[in-house]
């Protein structure tokens, strides 16, 4: 080792040994470890969930600010009343208590009773650890050093981030529209298609919600699938109309960055509806799209940005869209309005092995679900029909159930049974065309990506459109029993294949 490099280590060393033994607190050293390593975690395990400005700014004044005030006006309080035994406690006490709270927070939420159980736990470990606090420090920073390397990948990954996979190839932004309907593209999460519902490992006689849509002037599209296997990936690529492939993912991430971004943003599809004199709604009933407080490209939402909490994962509050949405219909307004409406019905089986109650039952679980979505899209379109019955309605999922599996997550171990891959990616749809008139290109609408340039050849009376319609092939991002990678699993035929997408290798 060189000798410079190694007398450099030596001073490094001995200033951490003479700083563990002392007793000296720097109140901004104190307050960075505190709140680093709780922050740094918390990014790392959920970058996807925060990776705007407004959350880092609410993290930095929670996590790093308040600690290093706290730890001023402490060490000032200690000072001054040093002859009080008690107070000697303080700086501690706070550090170890104030760090177990943020590390409940960041994990479990705001939950009343952990968090109490944490700050008493953390009350005691202070007042018998109160002569090492110091090295309780050098604890917490060194937690943070551990945990840092992998969390700056993904903020390379944001960084280095392009948009470039979602210009459009041709001019659809700019299309002009020659039929102008209110548009409604409603979303029931996870619900499967009417003709796998039929077989597979679902085998569900939904022959009456079938009719009542045929009776509305609904036609079916049998065999319809997602291209991607969960909302996110699915969404951000019918919204821009385009493939993105999972944007090459690592095999730690659990979502597909900026995705949210994308979905509820000024994608192509807003833009273009926009642009064409339309006023786009948003209407959710929960946020979880909204979580990273994204900048919306629609004129209306109906979850304002201060309903949702900072630290949340989109579950935590439920809105009914019914209430929301008739108002919004009942606008005396000449400009023509696109709704995309989303609801969590019926979502699919549970997400980890550990909660799961075996394929059976899950089976029962979503098959009970996928009935209260029905009853959820008869009150919608119902509504719709009542205000609204000249209007364009697509009824599209976002992707399969999953049934079959004893959990979702299992989708990301290599199958090779056909019905297990239909499920993951079988996907509802259903269209409600002006006069029941439906266009001779329809035939072409395979797999979500597609959709909305097919719905703005329609509307803009434009078949050259068509020629830059995207592969209906189908994607999983697989973990285990293969090399990690993303992997074709439907080709354009609707037969189940596998091949690894190259790029991804």
């Amino acid at each position: 080792m060189d000798e410079k490099l190694k007398n450099s280590f030596l001073n490094f060393r001995n200033s951490i040994l003479d700083f563990a033994k002392g007793e000296k607190v720097n109140p901004i050293i104190y307050g960075l470890a505190i709140g680093l390593y709780p922050v740094l975690y918390y990014y790392n395990t959920n970058f996807s969930l925060v990776n705007s400005w407004s959350q880092l700014g609410m993290f930095v004044l929670t996590f790093i600010m308040v600690p290093i005030i706290a730890g001023y006006l402490i060490k000032m309080i200690v000072g001054k009343y040093s002859e009080i035994r008690l107070f000697k406690f303080l700086l501690p006490v706070f550090n170890v208590a104030y760090f177990l709270l943020l590390l409940v927070l960041c994990t479990y939420g705001i939950k009343l009773k952990i968090l109490a159980i944490a700050g008493i736990i953390g009350v005691v470990l202070g007042i018998i650890l109160s002569k090492h606090l110091n090295k309780i420090v050098i604890f917490q920073l060194l937690l943070a050093l551990i945990i840092l390397p992998n969390l700056l990948r993904f903020v390379f990954y944001q960084i280095n981030y392009s948009t470039e996979w979602t210009q459009q190839p041709d001019t659809i932004e700019q299309t002009e529209f020659v039929k102008k309907p209110n548009v409604y593209v409603i979303q029931p999460d996870g619900y499967p298609n009417f003709s796998e519902l039929k077989r597979g490992y679902y085998k569900y006689d939904n022959q009456a919600f079938e009719d009542y849509l045929q009776e509305m002037g609904f036609k079916l599209y049998n065999n319809f699938r997602s291209n991607y296997f969960s909302t996110l990936s699915s969404n951000s690529s019918m919204f821009s109309m385009k493939h993105h492939y999972y944007n090459h993912p690592h095999s730690t991430e659990s979502e597909m960055l900026n995705a949210r971004d994308i979905i509820v943003g000024a994608n192509a599809v807003v833009r273009t509806f926009n642009d064409n004199g339309y006023k786009t709604n948003l209407l959710l009933g929960k946020p979880y799209l909204l979580v990273n407080r994204p900048t919306l490209g629609y004129d209306f939402c109906n979850i304002k940005q201060n309903e949702v909490s900072f630290l949340a994962r989109g579950f935590g509050i439920h809105k009914n869209v019914l209430d929301d949405l008739e108002p919004l219909i009942q606008e005396k307004k000449e400009e023509p309005k696109f709704y995309f409406i989303e609801e969590s019905l019926p979502s699919h089986i549970t997400t980890y092995k550990e909660l799961s109650n075996g394929k059976e039952k899950e089976r029962e679980h979503h098959l009970e679900r996928l009935q209260r979505a029905n009853e959820w899209l008869e009150e919608v379109l119902n509504m719709i029909k009542k205000y609204d019955s000249e209007a364009l309605i697509v009824i599209i999922a976002d992707h399969g159930g999953f049934v079959g599996f004893d959990y979702t997550l299992e989708c990301k171990i290599k199958q090779t049974d056909p019905n297990l891959i239909k499920s993951i990616f079988t996907t509802a749809l259903a269209i409600k065309w002006p006069k029941g008139e439906a266009p001779e290109f329809d035939n072409q609408l395979k797999t979500n990506v597609n959709l909305f340039r097919i719905l703005i050849a329609y509307l803009s009376q434009d078949e050259t459109l068509l020629n830059n319609l995207q592969e209906d092939k189908s994607y999983a991002v697989l973990n285990s029993g293969t090399p990690f990678g993303v992997y074709e699993y439907i080709n354009e035929a609707d037969e189940t294949v596998f091949y690894q997408y190259e790029e991804a290798k």
